[in-house]
This record gives C-alpha cells, structure tokens and sequence, in this order.
C-alpha cells in the first residue's frame, strides 16, 4: 500500500456537494482506503477571473493501486459527477481531482506527472495538505514547512465545517 495525496476542486454545481460526493466515491475505491481528509477552503481561482471561487481540499488515501490505474479511477469519478474536458485551461469545472503525491515516487509520463508539477506554489494545495502532513517531505527532499513559508496565505478562505 502507498500513502496518495489527492487535491479536489470544485467551482461548478454546488462545489461543497462535489467534494462530498468526491470524497465517498474515493472511500468507495478498490483496493484504497480513505485516511483523511483536510478542512475545505474556497480559493480564488488560477484562470480567468470571471469564474466563481473553488472549493478545495487534500485527502489522504492508503491504495494498492498503480498511479495510472489510480488516475483512471480518479477521472470516472471526475466524468460520473459532470466533469466535462475542455480546452481551456484552469477554467470552471465540476470537480478536479488530482494525484499531488504517490509515496515517495517520482514520475514524468505523458498523463500524470508525481510530485504535481505546480503544488509547491499553490496554497489552495499546500495549506490542506500540511492539516493531513505537517511535517511531510516531497519525494524530492523539500520540507513542508519551507514550502508554506514560501507560500502566503492569500486568496483562501478556510470554510466552517
């Protein structure tokens, strides 16, 4: 079993409901077990700016799946609550689900890349996930800690239970 971070985001059709239904379609997984979840915080989004605010949140899962079976079952969960792909990138959308760590694993594949790419510069990411991992290395050596420190809490909003 692996320790898997996943980031959820939601700006679309009532987004605290798409997380939730996210978050039970995660616990519901094969061969994965849902260990935690972070608080949900609304976040100003990265795109363009006349889109409503996302909400987000970091969930840890201990999986026996391998990382591109693991993103297959994360983009169904995507695609059954309404996720629709399209070009535009950071645009609205349903619900986001993304693989932020895969244990200690470095992977650069066409369809997944592990750590994810731009979670050391994302609050919206990195704010969650120290509420699940506070003392958490990447893969790659660099501290939680510093990140944060890197990483104004600017643009969040942490959402009442």
């Amino acid at each position: 079993m692996q320790r898997v971070y996943l980031g959820l985001g939601s700006n679309l059709a009532e987004p605290l409901a798409q997380l939730r239904g996210a978050l039970a379609a995660l616990a519901a997984l094969p061969q994965s077990q849902l260990v935690g979840t972070s608080s949900f915080y609304a976040s100003d989004p990265l795109g363009p700016a006349d889109q409503p605010r996302y909400v987000n949140a970091v969930a840890a899962l201990e999986t026996a799946l391998p990382p591109l079976q693991l993103l297959d079952a994360l983009q169904a969960i995507e695609l059954n609550q309404g996720r629709e792909r399209k070009a535009e990138r950071w645009g609205p959308r349903t619900l986001d689900l993304d693989i932020l760590l895969f244990g200690d694993l470095l992977l650069d594949e066409p369809r997944l890349r592990v750590p994810h790419y731009h979670m050391h510069a994302r609050a919206f990411v990195l704010y969650p996930l120290a509420e699940l991992a506070p003392d958490l290395r990447l893969p790659d050596g660099r501290a939680l800690p510093d990140l944060l420190a890197a990483c104004p809490f600017e643009g969040l909003e942490r959402l009442p239970e």
